[in-house]
């Protein structure tokens, strides 16, 4: 079937059925991943020595939420898994959201910054203007985005998970055109060859509004 064509509640439902289904062994297999990578890059390109307003976009069990929380920031959690939630707010004791990324409910610049790590490419190429526009309104002035995602060309279903694969240009086409300035990007894991990193991370920088 053509991806293009496809439900977006279909696309949706089965993709967060997997992460409810296998919630548990994917906080296994992941809460001790180094992402320190990852948290320098976001950390380091916000404000330094205060306390910052964080949205954790797709927090899965809460492991970076938790991690923003222990630095004294005010991390807020979100993700659409209904389990995912459940573990977060358990395992952080901070906020957590259970959103649709395709259907976000946020406040208008209530945020200093947004970590989205290994989430954003389970939203379908033709709705990821209208998230990226949503997530520019949640951010303050000169606010920061991060991502990181599985890069590569295509769209279309791994298994019962649907994604969205982008090498650098065509996320540098997307951020620009949500008014977003990327400030650096990276590959993943570190020290390896390009062949050999399948993770594209990009620091990005909400563009002043009033140009």
């Amino acid at each position: 079937m053509d991806t293009q064509t496809e439900s977006l509640t279909d696309i949706e439902t089965a993709t967060l059925n997997h992460y409810n289904q296998n919630a548990q062994s994917y906080w296994q297999s992941t809460k001790d991943h180094d992402v320190t990578q990852n948290y320098v890059a976001f950390l380091g390109a916000l404000p330094r020595d205060q306390a910052l307003d964080i949205l954790d976009l797709g927090c899965g069990p809460g492991r970076d939420v938790f991690y923003f929380k222990s630095l004294g920031h005010r991390p807020v959690g979100l993700d659409g898994s209904e389990v995912f939630c459940r573990m977060a707010r358990a395992y952080s004791g901070c906020r957590i959201l259970q959103q649709s990324l395709l259907s976000l409910d946020l406040p208008a610049r209530g945020f200093d910054g947004i970590f989205a790590n290994a989430s954003l490419f389970h939203v379908p190429s033709r709705e990821l203007p209208k998230v990226l526009n949503d997530l520019y309104a949640a951010l303050r002035p000169a606010g920061i985005l991060f991502i990181s995602n599985p890069r590569g060309n295509g769209e279309g279903w791994s298994g019962q998970r649907y994604g969205h694969f982008m090498e650098l240009d065509a996320s540098r086409e997307f951020l620009a055109n949500a008014q977003f300035e990327i400030l650096d990007h990276y590959y993943r894991p570190l020290g390896k060859p390009r062949h050999e990193q399948p993770w594209l991370a990009i620091t990005a920088r909400k563009r002043d509004e009033s140009r």
